[in-house]
């Protein structure tokens, strides 16, 4: 099978099953695992290299407005991958490919690929993502077996934070400029953690947050996962929030509780590492109860690791 991965997560989905070498092709985005980086690019962004958070967020609610995607196909190199299966989204209105795009893309292909669109709003959707992956490229034992390696890893973190005396509550942030609280999965994994999500609610959109309502919230931890961004790129944009009234006051600032991630990697892609976030999230909110498992990066404290 030749399967074409118009999104990250998929790309991840797929890797993760075994499945690496059936890939012909991939988004611009499709960084992990990094033996994926040099094969074949069919999509590409209009996104300005140099734009600013508050000019992307511009540009991504003029995009929906019109109903126009954020990335075009690469047309040629599309046909000369010559997928049997593409496998694309309809989560995001604006962060991939337009369907119409690749459905009129695929009548210049030979055969008639399968097209699967995965749309998952909680962590349980995104197992149910990688089986119907697992399903569509015939290897319905194997999936089983590695989304119920997934499922132990989470039941792992559930039961340890069980045991928890103290749930801290957590704004999880997936964009600063103007602010995003975290939603879809990101409120359930705060939850499964040990924490309690200040704003997001689970499986609805992420949404604008205005400082007042933050500053109301007052959480005790304030974990920073910005979408597309790696913790470099969030760094720059940290003086936006370090500059609104009352902030020296929250009490996540207070108790020096304020930590950065690669949103890049980790949170914003419904795929295999939303496991990771979940035992990343869990090790910041209580270290000693979980322990941070090799290859997993532990969140940025922004007055312990440097400002």
């Amino acid at each position: 099978m030749r399967i074409a991965s118009l999104l990250p997560s998929a790309t991840e989905i797929i890797c993760g099953l075994g499945l690496r070498d059936s890939l012909v092709a991939v988004s611009h985005e499709c960084d992990y695992p990094h033996d994926v980086i040099d094969l074949p690019k069919v999509t590409q962004t209009l996104i300005p290299a140099q734009a600013t958070s508050n000019q992307i967020d511009s540009l991504v609610r003029e995009r929906i407005k019109t109903k126009l995607a954020l990335y075009e196909l690469d047309s040629a190199a599309f046909r000369s991958a010559a997928p049997d299966l593409i496998i694309t989204q309809t989560l995001c209105d604006v962060c991939a490919v337009a369907e119409s795009e690749v459905h009129a893309a695929i009548k210049s292909l030979p055969g008639t690929p399968r097209i699967l669109n995965l749309e998952p709003t909680n962590l349980a959707d995104v197992l149910n993502c990688i089986r119907q992956v697992g399903n569509a490229a015939s290897i319905g034992p194997a999936t089983e077996r590695y989304v119920s390696t997934l499922r132990s890893r989470i039941d792992t973190v559930l039961h340890r934070s069980q045991s928890s005396l103290k749930r801290p509550s957590v704004l999880l942030l997936e964009w600063l400029d103007p602010p995003f609280c975290a939603g879809h999965w990101s409120p359930e994994l705060v939850e499964l953690a040990g924490g309690i999500e200040a704003i997001g609610i689970a499986g609805k959109r992420s949404v604008t947050t205005s400082w007042r309502e933050i500053a109301a919230a007052d959480p005790e931890v304030l974990v920073i996962a910005c979408c597309g961004f790696n913790v470099e790129r969030t760094m720059q944009d940290l003086p936006i929030l370090q500059s609104q009234p009352g902030w020296s006051t929250l009490k996540c600032v207070q108790t020096r509780r304020v930590y950065l991630v690669d949103g890049s990697a980790y949170f914003n892609r419904p795929g295999p590492r939303l496991v990771d976030s979940l035992e990343l999230l869990a090790h910041a909110l209580h270290p000693t109860l979980h322990p941070l498992p090799d290859g997993v990066p532990g969140a940025k404290n922004i007055f312990v690791d440097g400002n």
